[in-house]
């Protein structure tokens, strides 16, 4: 199968210049050990070789024996890897010697050692419409945060197309499978993740209950939802439990939560700190509620949740190789703003998303941006942009960008 070229092919890259070891972590089935696989050197399987316990069990530095870089895959399987690489590292004082590419955050003992200094860490996430594909690209991200214009006739995107991209995700090892062998296996990752993956997280759960909480999180996608509001819907679960839950879907990344942004208003509003809840990516909040590209047609009010989480699965993806983080904002007002990009020098860039493209849906966008960016202290004129399902990327006379999804790379 042809490989497919992703953001982090860049980044990866970057990381092994800079660091002795780059921790690779995020989703099962994102595309991980591919990616990392063409730059390493030598791997070893974790979850496949029989004979790695008995060497970890003698000694797991002989494990990292091998032409660098060395890629463990799965590295969580065996904690104590962690500290050998860690020395590993200290000992030949060399950059770019392994690649560890784990689906579970780390915990434990590798949290008290952070191996701050020694690992760099790379987030991949599901493919973006750029990188499956889907997008043209003609509009840059990156020129787009530094106050270039976009320009680009309507993308090849239609309506029809983008829901299907919704319902598909962006999962690289379900390309070449039809719509109805895609949705099925995203079922499957569901399932799978209810029954088995959460577990990895820690101790054991009821899987019956994991479920209702994620099918609670797939009905309030791209929502600010709170602990409070999830543990009703589901029911059997306390406040606790949820938050328990939640943390435990997190730290295999099936979820990632999109924080709430810290500014300083001109005016007494406050800004809410209620996170917004999304799944690792839209699809899979589809499947839970049973849905597929002909089901979101009948429900255009739930096509706009998922949109919204695709374009900020699709910001976070463009924006992290500039240093970007994602956030979202609204104050006790009403104000808000869908996607705040945040760079690392303190400038932001606000985005509203609107599945349609109408001019009045534009509009409307448009100056809620600037009615919140002119709340916001700061030195900055910030970079505003509706996100559009379809149509043309342009800038209003306002000085407020257009930009459709189809259009939009990095």
């Amino acid at each position: 199968m042809r490989y497919i070229e992703r953001v982090a092919d860049g980044e990866l890259d970057r990381a092994l210049r800079r660091a002795g070891a780059v921790l690779v972590e995020g989703p099962r089935a994102c595309g991980k050990s591919v990616t990392a696989g063409r730059r390493a050197a030598s791997t070893v399987r974790l979850d496949s070789d029989p004979s790695i316990a008995a060497q970890v069990a003698v000694d797991p530095a002989l494990v990292l024996e091998g032409p660098s870089p060395r890629l463990l895959d799965e590295w969580q399987l065996y904690p104590t890897l962690w500290n050998a690489v860690r020395h590993a590292v200290d000992d030949a004082h060399e950059r770019g010697r392994f690649i560890l590419t784990g689906s579970t955050a780390p915990t434990g003992d590798a949290i008290r050692h952070s191996g701050a200094g020694r690992f760099a860490r790379l987030r991949m996430r599901t493919m973006s419409l750029w990188e499956s594909g889907h997008s043209d690209g003609r509009v840059s991200l990156e020129a787009l945060l530094t106050g270039e214009p976009p320009r680009a006739s309507e993308s090849g995107l239609g309506f029809d197309d983008l829901l299907r991209c919704i319902a598909n995700g962006g999962w690289p090892g379900f390309v070449g499978l039809d719509e109805h062998e895609t949705v099925e296996s995203i079922q499957d990752y569901a399932d799978t993740v209810a029954n088995v993956d959460v577990d990895s997280a820690g101790k054991v759960r009821d899987s019956a209950r994991v479920r209702r909480l994620m099918v609670a999180l797939a009905r309030n996608v791209a929502t600010e939802v709170t602990v409070s509001t999830l543990a009703r819907d589901e029911a059997s679960l306390s406040r606790d439990a949820v938050r328990e839950y939640l943390d435990a879907l997190s730290r295999i990344f099936v979820i990632e939560d999109q924080p709430a942004w810290s500014a300083h208003l001109r005016s007494s509003a406050t800004l809410r700190q209620e996170p917004k809840r999304h799944f690792c990516d839209p699809s899979l909040a589809l499947s839970l509620v049973g849905g597929d590209a002909t089901a979101l047609r009948g429900d255009l009010r739930y096509a706009g949740q998922l949109f919204e989480s695709l374009a900020v699965h699709d910001l976070r993806v463009l924006s992290q190789p500039l240093g970007g983080a994602v956030f979202h904002a609204r104050d006790s007002t009403g104000r808000e703003v869908d996607a705040i990009v945040q760079l690392r020098d303190g400038s932001w860039a606000g985005f509203e998303v609107k599945l349609g493209a109408s001019a009045e849906a534009v509009d409307t966008a448009a100056a809620s941006l600037a009615a919140f960016a002119d709340n916001v202290r700061g030195d900055r004129a910030p970079v505003l942009t509706v996100i559009t399902g379809m149509g043309a990327s342009y800038r209003r006379a306002d000085g407020v960008n257009v930009v459709a999804i189809g259009s939009l790379g990095p």
